[in-house]
Formats: structure tokens, C-alpha cells, sequence
């Protein structure tokens, strides 16, 4: 193996492209001992970023205009899962991760708060909010659900002019815990009331898309959510069915015909068509090489183990993803049970 190098052809469909079922999003010619190779890997890297940004992606339908933070690291199954992770999110319109990894590897925004640890640490919270914002003055988030959310929302609004003086600015306050519309508003009201307008409010704590979008119909007054468990384990869909099968080989297209996992035989095209109001309306499941009505998904990628092109960056595909969800169905950006989208099948 030490000598092998990877001489296929690969087409694809470009990375943040939405896809539905029956769909191949990727498909590699070569040596079949090279093709094999490679599997295990490519669905690993595929299938888990896919899982995490479709995650990622309700989310941000369920509170559009909202700032949404990856927190889940600490959740993940494993640190490498964790920061590609941060990455999926990212991609999917997540405003940036609290992995300081992710933000350095792949220059997504870092954002983060301070611990319970460094309130605890201290023998009041005024303190350690002071000391918090002095030791880290830029877009200082202060953690106040300690002990007594309300009365650490007060000590907010009592030591913001004295911190003003010193040239801090106090930029959010965070909630991470107990019943968060009733918290918030609560805490908007304190904080109007000392004239701190401009200081937002982050919630944590359990947060899924459906939480998500109770709290944006309640129309609780939260600028932000950091979302942990939910995201990086997607727990409640944690796996796709994801296969990588062979359709071809010595020139002659090959067909797996086990019950429950049969497959279309021969190399694939998708072709996606718009409606007048640049919706996305259906998609042909068809051969290579056939012509269909729409847009073909896949594109050559590599040839013979090299690049056609440098990847795209990480604002090219955070841009797709957008274009995407914005031109799916209507009942596609809900998050109840909808009539599938219409995947045909070729004659072919």
C-alpha cells in the first residue's frame, strides 16, 4: 500500500448541494481494488457531515434570522467528530462553533462564554462578571444562571456603567437553564429597564429544532442559541441509510438484487428541475450520458487521481447551502411530515 496512489475519476455533486432519497451524490471510476479502497473512508467523511448539516439545516429553518452557535463538542463521538462537526453546522448557516479547533482549522467564527466554573470560583457574581469582562473585554457574554437568574440580570445592569467607563462594552448575556421564554423576557425587561438595549441574550441548554421553533412562535426574546447534543449527535436521526455499491464493472452494468437493498444498475446522472417561481418541482434519477429536462447534478471532480479544481471555500458552500434551502418546496422548510419530494426514475 505504501506505493498506491488513487488514479480514478470522480463526479459529484458540489459540496452544500441539497439531495433527496435515491439520489447519488458521489461517484468514483477506477481499478477496482482502488475503488474499494477508498469506501470505508468516503462514507465515514460523507455520511457523518451529511447527517449533521441536514441536522444543522432544520435548525436554521426552524429560527431564521436568529444567530445559531455549535456548542456540542463535548457531546461528540470523538474529537474528530467534533470539529467536522463544527464544520457541517457551519456550512448548513450556523454562525460559528465554540470549538477554538474548528474555528482555527477550517477559519469558521469562534464564540464562546464563561464557565459556571469561574462564577463559582468567585465569592459573588458582580465579581467575577468583572473580572470575566476585564481578563477578555472583546464581545463579553456573561453567564447568569448560576443561582438566581433575575437577581445575576441585576448585578448585569448595576455593573455595565462602571464597565462602560473602563471602555467594556457587555455584548450578551446568556440562559442556560429553566423555563427560557419566561426567563427571557424577564431578563429583557431588566435589562431595558437600566437602558442595556444593545445586550442580547444567548440560550442554551437541550435545544433542538422543535424547541427552536416553540420559543421563535412564542416570540420569546432570545437574539441567539447555542446548540449542543442535539446537533452533534443528531439525536434523533443519528444514521442514513448511505451506501456505496457497484454499478459497473469490465463494462457491463451489475445489479445487487438482495431484498430491501437492490440497486439500479449503471453509472448515474440527477437532473433537478425549477418551477416558474425557481422552486425546486422534481427530480430524474437517470443514466450517464442520457439527456433529461433540469440541471445535472454531478460534475467531474478528479481525473485520473488528480483535482480538476482547488475545493471550494467554506463561504462559497455556506452560500450554496442557503440558495438551496431557500428554493425548496415550501412544505419542505416545515419541519412536520409533508409529502415526499418527487424523485423519478428514468425509462432508462
Amino acid at each position: 500500500l505504501a506505493g498506491l496512489h488513487f488514479t480514478g475519476d470522480v463526479d459529484a455533486m458540489q459540496e452544500g448541494t441539497v439531495f433527496f432519497a435515491n439520489e447519488p451524490i458521489l461517484r468514483v471510476a477506477a481499478p477496482l481494488p482502488l475503488a474499494q479502497l477508498v469506501e470505508s473512508r468516503l462514507i465515514n467523511l460523507l455520511h457523518f457531515q451529511t447527517v449533521i448539516a441536514s441536522k444543522a439545516a432544520r435548525m436554521v429553518l426552524a429560527a431564521p434570522a436568529r444567530r445559531l452557535i455549535d456548542f456540542g463538542f463535548r457531546r461528540a463521538h470523538g474529537a474528530e467528530a467534533g470539529v467536522l462537526a463544527a464544520r457541517a453546522a457551519y456550512i448548513a448557516g450556523f454562525a460559528g462553533t465554540a470549538t477554538v479547533e474548528a474555528a482555527r482549522r477550517f477559519a469558521i467564527p469562534a464564540f464562546g462564554t464563561m464557565a459556571h466554573s469561574f462564577v463559582q470560583a468567585h465569592d459573588g457574581e458582580a465579581e467575577a462578571f468583572v473580572n470575566f469582562a476585564r481578563a477578555r473585554p472583546e464581545g463579553v457574554v456573561l453567564l447568569i444562571d448560576t443561582y438566581d437568574t433575575e437577581a445575576a440580570a441585576r448585578e448585569v445592569a448595576r455593573i455595565a456603567p462602571q464597565l462602560a467607563a473602563e471602555g467594556i462594552k457587555i455584548a450578551g448575556v446568556r440562559l442556560d437553564s429553566g423555563d427560557l421564554d419566561v426567563l427571557a423576557r424577564r431578563v429583557r425587561a431588566i435589562l431595558d429597564a437600566g437602558e442595556l438595549t444593545g445586550i442580547t441574550i444567548l440560550a442554551s441548554g437541550g435545544l433542538d429544532e422543535h424547541e427552536l421553533a416553540r420559543l421563535q412562535a412564542s416570540g420569546a426574546p432570545i437574539d441567539g442559541y447555542g446548540i449542543g447534543t442535539s446537533l452533534t449527535t443528531a439525536s434523533d436521526a443519528p444514521a442514513l441509510d448511505c451506501a456505496y455499491k457497484l454499478q459497473i464493472y469490465a463494462g457491463v452494468a451489475r445489479r445487487k438484487r438482495s431484498t430491501g437493498k437492490a440497486t439500479w444498475p449503471g453509472a448515474k446522472q440527477v437532473f433537478r428541475r425549477y418551477d416558474d417561481a425557481g422552486r425546486m418541482s422534481g427530480d430524474t434519477l437517470a443514466l450517464q450520458g442520457e439527456s433529461c429536462a433540469g440541471e445535472a447534478l454531478l460534475e467531474p471532480v478528479m481525473r485520473a487521481g488528480q483535482r480538476l479544481a482547488p475545493p471550494p471555500g467554506l463561504a462559497a458552500i455556506r452560500a450554496r447551502v442557503a440558495r438551496g434551502l431557500d428554493r425548496l418546496p415550501r412544505r419542505l422548510r416545515e419541519l412536520g411530515e409533508t409529502t415526499p419530494y418527487a424523485v423519478e426514475i428514468s425509462a432508462s
